[in-house]
């Protein structure tokens, strides 16, 4: 095994492995916090940067072919769709739920 491949794999390892860190981060937000916001808030970086670390380090591993197109779709469809569907839902929950404004904090404005 040459030098540079060497260089690769570890940066695949180390793509792979902050992504999988930050999917137990994502885990462990989702089940401790207990407002609807919180959580996903949580659940979305999980979805947009852990997903997209891995996919990376994949990408290293299988080098420049058809799969790696196809990760890089996949990635930007997450990209697009995940922070749209993740909006929408915090929207619907802000608008339907009446004890929505206990759990915000007020800030005032100093001039």
């Amino acid at each position: 095994m040459g030098f540079l491949e060497f260089i690769r794999y570890f940066f695949a390892i180390a793509l792979i492995s902050s992504g999988m860190i930050l999917f137990i981060i994502e885990i462990y937000g989702v089940f401790r916090f207990s407002f609807v916001l919180n959580r996903m808030h949580a659940a979305a970086i999980g979805d947009t940067l852990a997903l997209t670390l891995c996919l990376g380090g994949l990408m290293l591993l299988t080098g420049f072919s058809y799969t790696t197109a196809k990760f890089l779709l996949v990635v930007f469809f997450l990209w697009i769709s995940s922070p749209a569907a993740s909006h929408l839902i915090a929207k619907f929950e802000v608008t339907t739920n009446e004890n929505v404004t206990k759990h915000l904090r007020k800030e005032e404005i100093k001039e």
